[in-house]
Protein backbone atom coordinates (compact mmCIF):
# COMPACT_ATOMS: atom_id res chain seq x y z
CA UNK A 1 0.00 0.00 0.00
CA UNK A 2 1.01 3.21 -0.93
CA UNK A 3 2.60 5.55 2.32
CA UNK A 4 -0.31 8.33 1.33
CA UNK A 5 -2.88 5.59 1.75
CA UNK A 6 -1.12 4.18 4.49
CA UNK A 7 -1.63 7.35 6.70
CA UNK A 8 -5.31 7.63 5.38
CA UNK A 9 -5.83 4.63 6.73
CA UNK A 10 -4.14 4.92 9.52
CA UNK A 11 -6.02 8.50 10.36
CA UNK A 12 -9.48 6.77 10.34
CA UNK A 13 -8.79 4.26 12.47
CA UNK A 14 -7.32 6.43 15.32
CA UNK A 15 -8.63 9.70 14.97
CA UNK A 16 -4.83 10.91 14.46
CA UNK A 17 -3.84 13.91 12.86
CA UNK A 18 -1.51 13.76 9.46
CA UNK A 19 1.96 14.07 10.81
CA UNK A 20 1.38 12.14 13.80
CA UNK A 21 0.24 9.21 11.26
CA UNK A 22 3.30 9.90 9.01
CA UNK A 23 5.51 10.09 12.41
CA UNK A 24 3.88 6.78 13.67
CA UNK A 25 4.08 4.66 10.57
CA UNK A 26 7.96 6.20 9.82
CA UNK A 27 8.90 4.61 13.49
CA UNK A 28 7.31 1.61 12.59
CA UNK A 29 8.52 0.69 9.39
CA UNK A 30 4.89 1.15 7.78
CA UNK A 31 3.27 -1.73 10.35
CA UNK A 32 0.09 -0.18 10.02
CA UNK A 33 -1.18 -2.80 13.38
CA UNK A 34 2.20 -1.37 15.16
CA UNK A 35 1.52 2.12 14.22
CA UNK A 36 -1.97 2.10 16.18
CA UNK A 37 -0.45 1.06 19.33
CA UNK A 38 2.43 3.06 18.64
CA UNK A 39 -0.25 6.11 18.72
CA UNK A 40 -2.10 4.63 21.45
CA UNK A 41 1.08 4.93 23.62
CA UNK A 42 1.51 8.33 23.05
CA UNK A 43 -1.83 9.05 24.17
CA UNK A 44 -2.51 10.10 20.44
CA UNK A 45 -5.35 7.82 19.19
CA UNK A 46 -8.20 6.33 21.18
CA UNK A 47 -8.60 2.18 21.84
CA UNK A 48 -9.32 0.78 18.02
CA UNK A 49 -11.84 -2.36 18.09
CA UNK A 50 -11.12 -5.07 15.26
CA UNK A 51 -8.95 -2.68 13.54
CA UNK A 52 -8.05 -5.29 11.26
CA UNK A 53 -11.32 -5.43 9.38
CA UNK A 54 -11.55 -3.75 5.82
CA UNK A 55 -14.07 -0.98 5.57
CA UNK A 56 -15.81 -3.06 1.64
CA UNK A 57 -19.12 -2.49 -0.13
CA UNK A 58 -21.39 -4.83 0.24
CA UNK A 59 -24.45 -6.58 2.25
CA UNK A 60 -24.84 -9.02 5.38
CA UNK A 61 -28.03 -10.65 5.59
CA UNK A 62 -29.54 -13.06 7.95
CA UNK A 63 -31.39 -16.44 7.50
CA UNK A 64 -32.77 -18.92 9.81
CA UNK A 65 -34.93 -22.03 9.89
CA UNK A 66 -36.01 -24.85 12.88
CA UNK A 67 -32.72 -25.63 13.19
CA UNK A 68 -30.04 -23.10 12.20
CA UNK A 69 -29.81 -19.57 11.74
CA UNK A 70 -27.05 -18.00 9.55
CA UNK A 71 -25.23 -14.79 9.10
CA UNK A 72 -23.47 -14.10 5.24
CA UNK A 73 -21.40 -11.39 4.34
CA UNK A 74 -21.01 -10.87 0.72
CA UNK A 75 -18.43 -7.40 -0.64
CA UNK A 76 -19.23 -5.87 -3.82
CA UNK A 77 -16.76 -3.51 -5.48
CA UNK A 78 -19.67 -0.65 -5.13
CA UNK A 79 -22.54 0.42 -2.85
CA UNK A 80 -24.47 1.21 -6.36
CA UNK A 81 -24.13 -2.49 -7.01
CA UNK A 82 -25.05 -4.03 -3.07
CA UNK A 83 -28.11 -1.98 -3.37
CA UNK A 84 -29.66 -3.86 -6.48
CA UNK A 85 -32.12 -6.44 -6.51
CA UNK A 86 -29.31 -8.48 -8.60
CA UNK A 87 -27.29 -8.88 -5.78
CA UNK A 88 -30.00 -8.99 -2.85
CA UNK A 89 -31.37 -11.64 -4.37
CA UNK A 90 -27.77 -13.23 -4.79
CA UNK A 91 -27.45 -13.32 -1.05
CA UNK A 92 -30.78 -14.13 -0.48
CA UNK A 93 -30.19 -17.33 -2.44
CA UNK A 94 -26.82 -17.71 -0.56
CA UNK A 95 -28.30 -17.82 2.78
CA UNK A 96 -31.15 -20.24 1.58
CA UNK A 97 -29.10 -22.85 0.37
CA UNK A 98 -26.98 -22.47 3.58
CA UNK A 99 -30.10 -23.67 5.66
CA UNK A 100 -31.85 -25.66 3.59
CA UNK A 101 -28.32 -27.72 4.32
CA UNK A 102 -28.63 -27.75 7.74
CA UNK A 103 -24.93 -28.39 8.25
CA UNK A 104 -23.87 -26.05 12.05
CA UNK A 105 -20.38 -26.91 11.05
CA UNK A 106 -20.81 -25.37 7.10
CA UNK A 107 -17.64 -23.08 6.44
CA UNK A 108 -17.30 -20.56 3.91
CA UNK A 109 -14.89 -23.40 1.41
CA UNK A 110 -18.04 -25.58 1.77
CA UNK A 111 -20.72 -23.27 0.51
CA UNK A 112 -19.09 -23.02 -2.29
CA UNK A 113 -18.45 -26.24 -3.15
CA UNK A 114 -22.05 -27.18 -2.92
CA UNK A 115 -24.54 -27.81 -5.99
CA UNK A 116 -26.68 -25.21 -7.16
CA UNK A 117 -28.51 -25.30 -10.82
CA UNK A 118 -26.58 -27.99 -11.63
CA UNK A 119 -23.20 -26.48 -10.69
CA UNK A 120 -21.68 -25.39 -7.94
CA UNK A 121 -22.09 -22.29 -6.01
CA UNK A 122 -18.28 -21.20 -7.00
CA UNK A 123 -19.77 -21.16 -10.92
CA UNK A 124 -22.58 -19.79 -9.64
CA UNK A 125 -20.43 -16.63 -8.18
CA UNK A 126 -18.30 -16.45 -11.64
CA UNK A 127 -21.79 -16.13 -13.39
CA UNK A 128 -22.67 -13.30 -11.16
CA UNK A 129 -19.21 -11.22 -11.34
CA UNK A 130 -20.11 -11.36 -15.02
CA UNK A 131 -23.59 -9.92 -14.65
CA UNK A 132 -23.05 -7.47 -11.84
CA UNK A 133 -19.65 -6.60 -13.58
CA UNK A 134 -17.47 -6.54 -10.28
CA UNK A 135 -15.54 -8.74 -8.31
CA UNK A 136 -17.62 -10.31 -5.32
CA UNK A 137 -16.33 -12.12 -2.05
CA UNK A 138 -18.21 -14.73 0.27
CA UNK A 139 -16.52 -12.72 3.00
CA UNK A 140 -18.32 -14.12 6.14
CA UNK A 141 -19.96 -17.18 6.89
CA UNK A 142 -21.28 -17.89 10.44
CA UNK A 143 -23.73 -20.45 11.86
CA UNK A 144 -25.65 -20.82 15.25
CA UNK A 145 -27.97 -23.51 15.89
CA UNK A 146 -31.38 -22.24 16.39
CA UNK A 147 -32.69 -23.48 20.47
CA UNK A 148 -36.38 -22.51 20.82
CA UNK A 149 -36.45 -19.53 18.37
CA UNK A 150 -34.66 -17.53 21.41
CA UNK A 151 -32.77 -15.18 19.44
CA UNK A 152 -33.70 -11.61 18.02
CA UNK A 153 -31.52 -9.53 14.97
CA UNK A 154 -31.36 -5.72 14.42
CA UNK A 155 -30.55 -4.55 10.63
CA UNK A 156 -28.91 -1.00 10.51
CA UNK A 157 -28.84 0.49 7.16
CA UNK A 158 -31.17 -1.62 5.86
CA UNK A 159 -31.84 -2.79 2.08
CA UNK A 160 -34.17 -5.15 3.00
CA UNK A 161 -35.99 -6.69 6.31
CA UNK A 162 -32.59 -9.22 6.47
CA UNK A 163 -30.19 -7.45 4.83
CA UNK A 164 -28.25 -4.34 5.58
CA UNK A 165 -24.96 -2.43 6.14
CA UNK A 166 -25.12 -3.92 9.79
CA UNK A 167 -26.68 -7.03 11.14
CA UNK A 168 -26.71 -7.63 14.91
CA UNK A 169 -27.96 -10.57 16.60
CA UNK A 170 -28.28 -11.95 20.18
CA UNK A 171 -29.14 -15.63 21.46
CA UNK A 172 -30.57 -16.24 24.91
CA UNK A 173 -32.20 -18.36 27.27
CA UNK A 174 -36.25 -17.57 28.92
CA UNK A 175 -38.18 -19.09 30.66
CA UNK A 176 -41.46 -17.21 28.80
CA UNK A 177 -40.49 -15.61 24.99
CA UNK A 178 -43.47 -13.42 25.62
CA UNK A 179 -43.80 -10.24 23.73
CA UNK A 180 -42.04 -7.86 26.17
CA UNK A 181 -39.02 -10.72 26.18
CA UNK A 182 -38.77 -10.31 22.16
CA UNK A 183 -38.77 -6.35 22.79
CA UNK A 184 -36.03 -6.60 24.99
CA UNK A 185 -34.25 -8.74 22.60
CA UNK A 186 -34.99 -6.65 19.95
CA UNK A 187 -33.49 -3.29 21.60
CA UNK A 188 -30.41 -4.97 22.92
CA UNK A 189 -29.82 -5.87 19.52
CA UNK A 190 -30.21 -2.18 18.78
CA UNK A 191 -27.56 -1.52 21.52
CA UNK A 192 -24.80 -4.09 19.93
CA UNK A 193 -25.16 -2.33 16.60
CA UNK A 194 -24.83 0.93 18.31
CA UNK A 195 -22.25 0.06 20.68
CA UNK A 196 -20.39 -2.88 19.19
CA UNK A 197 -18.69 -4.72 22.29
CA UNK A 198 -16.38 -7.03 22.44
CA UNK A 199 -17.75 -9.73 24.93
CA UNK A 200 -20.72 -10.72 26.89
CA UNK A 201 -18.49 -10.04 30.76
CA UNK A 202 -15.49 -9.12 31.72
CA UNK A 203 -14.82 -12.93 32.25
CA UNK A 204 -15.15 -13.92 28.89
CA UNK A 205 -13.52 -11.05 27.54
CA UNK A 206 -9.75 -12.35 26.00
CA UNK A 207 -7.13 -11.85 27.79
CA UNK A 208 -4.70 -10.49 25.59
CA UNK A 209 -7.06 -7.85 24.93
CA UNK A 210 -6.77 -6.66 28.86
CA UNK A 211 -2.97 -7.68 28.68
CA UNK A 212 -3.15 -5.29 26.51
CA UNK A 213 -4.96 -2.73 27.98
CA UNK A 214 -3.74 -2.43 30.89
CA UNK A 215 0.11 -2.33 29.81
CA UNK A 216 -0.88 0.51 27.54
CA UNK A 217 -2.99 2.63 30.24
CA UNK A 218 -0.03 1.94 32.49
CA UNK A 219 2.31 3.82 30.65
CA UNK A 220 0.44 6.49 30.01
CA UNK A 221 0.11 7.29 33.90
CA UNK A 222 3.61 6.53 34.40
CA UNK A 223 4.52 9.33 31.34
CA UNK A 224 2.34 11.82 33.22
CA UNK A 225 4.96 11.95 36.08
CA UNK A 226 2.69 9.64 38.69
CA UNK A 227 4.70 7.14 40.94
CA UNK A 228 4.25 3.63 40.64
CA UNK A 229 1.80 2.96 43.80
CA UNK A 230 -0.12 5.87 42.74
CA UNK A 231 -0.44 4.44 39.12
CA UNK A 232 -1.80 1.31 40.14
CA UNK A 233 -4.96 3.17 41.96
CA UNK A 234 -5.14 4.86 38.57
CA UNK A 235 -4.73 1.72 36.45
CA UNK A 236 -7.87 0.13 38.37
CA UNK A 237 -9.99 3.30 37.59
CA UNK A 238 -8.69 3.14 33.91
CA UNK A 239 -10.11 -0.42 33.90
CA UNK A 240 -13.09 -0.14 35.01
CA UNK A 241 -13.38 2.39 32.87
CA UNK A 242 -12.55 0.19 29.68
CA UNK A 243 -14.31 -2.76 30.75
CA UNK A 244 -17.95 -0.09 30.76
CA UNK A 245 -16.71 0.46 27.38
CA UNK A 246 -16.01 -2.98 25.84
CA UNK A 247 -18.14 -5.42 27.65
CA UNK A 248 -22.19 -6.00 26.93
CA UNK A 249 -23.93 -6.07 30.27
CA UNK A 250 -21.44 -3.39 32.07
CA UNK A 251 -21.99 -0.64 29.03
CA UNK A 252 -24.42 2.27 29.38
CA UNK A 253 -27.69 0.81 28.09
CA UNK A 254 -28.41 3.51 24.91
CA UNK A 255 -31.94 3.40 25.98
CA UNK A 256 -31.32 4.54 29.38
CA UNK A 257 -28.16 6.35 30.52
CA UNK A 258 -28.92 6.00 33.68
CA UNK A 259 -28.71 2.12 33.95
CA UNK A 260 -25.76 -0.65 32.83
CA UNK A 261 -27.33 -3.30 30.28
CA UNK A 262 -26.92 -5.25 33.36
CA UNK A 263 -29.58 -3.25 35.63
CA UNK A 264 -31.83 -3.56 32.49
CA UNK A 265 -31.41 -7.35 32.39
CA UNK A 266 -31.99 -7.86 35.64
CA UNK A 267 -35.70 -7.37 35.77
CA UNK A 268 -36.50 -9.87 33.30
CA UNK A 269 -33.89 -12.34 34.45
CA UNK A 270 -35.97 -12.21 38.38
CA UNK A 271 -38.83 -12.61 36.23
CA UNK A 272 -38.67 -14.56 33.02
CA UNK A 273 -35.14 -16.23 33.69
CA UNK A 274 -33.73 -14.41 30.56
CA UNK A 275 -29.99 -14.48 30.19
CA UNK A 276 -27.95 -13.44 26.63
CA UNK A 277 -25.97 -16.43 25.33
CA UNK A 278 -24.06 -14.91 23.02
CA UNK A 279 -24.22 -12.39 20.35
CA UNK A 280 -23.03 -11.45 17.14
CA UNK A 281 -22.09 -8.41 15.33
CA UNK A 282 -21.09 -8.21 11.33
CA UNK A 283 -20.60 -5.14 10.02
CA UNK A 284 -18.87 -3.86 6.10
Amino acid sequence: MESANLIKDLRNKTGAGFLDCKNALSETNNNLDEAIEYLRKKGLAKASKKSSREANEGAVGIYSNDKIITIIKVNSETDFAAKSDTFLNFIDQLGNLVIKNNNLNMNREDLMNLNFEDNSVSDYFKSMIAKIGENLVLNELLIFPNQNNNFSFYIHNSYRNNIGKIVSFILYKTDDNKDEIKNLSKNLCMHVAAMKPESIDIYDLDTKIIDNEKKIQKELILSSGKPEKIAEKILDGKMNKFYSEVTLLNQKYILDQEKSVKEIIKNFSDDYNYEITSFQIVTL
